[in-house]
Order: structure tokens, then C-alpha cells, then sequence
């Protein structure tokens, strides 16, 4: 005796074997033709397609990375080393450069929008001059700012590190660090302007 299951013919001894079955459709006269391939104009794809974000490959706007890193990490350097001198009751420093600049910038495109991120730490050499006991004396040292992130910079924090101490008080010391975080609020500026750069991208 034979059972019929899915349209095809399966003896008895099949049926209990049998653990899936498929349908063949066969084309018909009259259902719809297929469609005929045709070679898109430059004037097809200007009209078809919206002004979307990120690379042309990407024009359903999907999840698409770029890697900022190289252009932040130069124009952070060009920034921060413009902020030239500062001048204080008792002497005036300068950013000579950035000795350290260690952090990542990227830009995603997430379903047609744009999103701009950034996590860095700096580090700034400078060098300075103050009148201590009616003595010119010359200071060097570094400021030390700590991981920072896109939308963090009114919580910038820098931390002063003097080279040479040794002709130092400490009074000198601590009226030296307080001149020198002076330059929180110029490097705070230079990195907001960054930071707009790196939205405008």
C-alpha cells in the first residue's frame, strides 16, 4: 500500500522515515514575465537616490567607521602648540609641544546619522621664566592632562610637573603650578575648536 505526502509517492515503509518534503512549482503560461535586465544611466542613479551620509558604496546609510586618528592626533599638536605664551605677575611660559598624544577619533554612520567620538591624554612640554629672589630664573616642565572624552571638556583637569627643583621652594613651586594652570582655560578653547571640527567632518 502506498500513502502520498507532499505531492510525491512514499510507500509505507518510506513514510515513517521521511523527515521533510519540498514542493516543485512548475511555471505556468500565464503568470507574469520575468523582469528584463537593463544597464542604470548616471541619470538613473542621480534621480533614485536621496543625499545620504558616509562612503557612495554605503547608500543605505547602514553601520559604516571611520578612523579619525591621524588627523585629530596632528591638529590637536597644531592647536594646543598655537596657544603660544602667557604672561603672570611674575613671569610668563610657553607650549613648546605636545610630547605626548595618545587616544582614538572616529566617526560613525548609523542608519543615515552621523556620530563623533574622541578619548585622548596629552601631554605638554613647556618652558618658562619667573623672577624668584629678584633672579630671572628659567623653568621647564610638563603639563599632564588626563583622558579626556568628546563632550567632557568643561571637566578638563591638568596636572604640572617641574623639570628642575632644585633652586626651588616650595612656595616657588606652588606659585609656579598655580601660573601654569592658567593655561587650562587656552587649552580648554583650542580643544572645544577641535571638537567642533570633528563634528563638522
Amino acid at each position: 500500500m502506498e500513502g502520498r505526502v507532499g505531492g510525491g509517492a512514499v510507500s509505507e515503509k518510506q513514510e515513517g522515515e521521511a523527515s521533510y518534503t519540498y514542493w516543485v512549482r512548475e511555471a505556468r503560461e500565464d503568470a507574469a514575465p520575468l523582469p528584463v535586465p537593463r544597464k542604470l544611466t548616471p541619470d538613473d542613479l542621480l534621480n533614485s537616490q536621496p543625499p545620504t551620509l558616509g562612503s557612495v558604496w554605503n547608500r543605505a546609510g547602514t553601520w559604516e567607521e571611520k578612523n579619525l586618528n591621524k588627523w585629530a592626533s596632528d591638529r590637536i599638536k597644531d592647536l594646543l602648540i598655537s596657544v603660544g605664551s602667557l604672561e603672570f605677575p611674575s613671569g610668563k611660559a610657553e607650549v613648546l609641544d605636545v610630547s605626548k598624544c595618545i587616544g582614538d577619533a572616529f566617526l560613525v554612520t548609523v542608519r543615515n546619522k552621523k556620530r563623533v567620538g574622541y578619548t585622548y591624554e596629552l601631554t605638554l612640554k613647556f618652558k618658562g621664566e619667573w623672577l624668584i629672589k629678584e633672579e630671572k630664573k628659567m623653568v621647564k616642565g610638563h603639563i599632564d592632562i588626563p583622558e579626556f572624552s568628546f563632550g567632557e571638556l568643561d571637566d578638563l583637569q591638568m596636572e604640572v610637573r617641574l623639570s628642575e627643583e632644585k633652586d626651588l621652594s616650595h612656595q616657588d613651586k606652588v606659585r609656579i603650578c598655580q601660573d601654569l594652570m592658567l593655561f587650562l582655560q587656552p587649552v580648554r578653547e583650542k580643544l572645544l575648536q577641535f571638537e567642533q571640527e570633528v563634528k563638522d567632518r
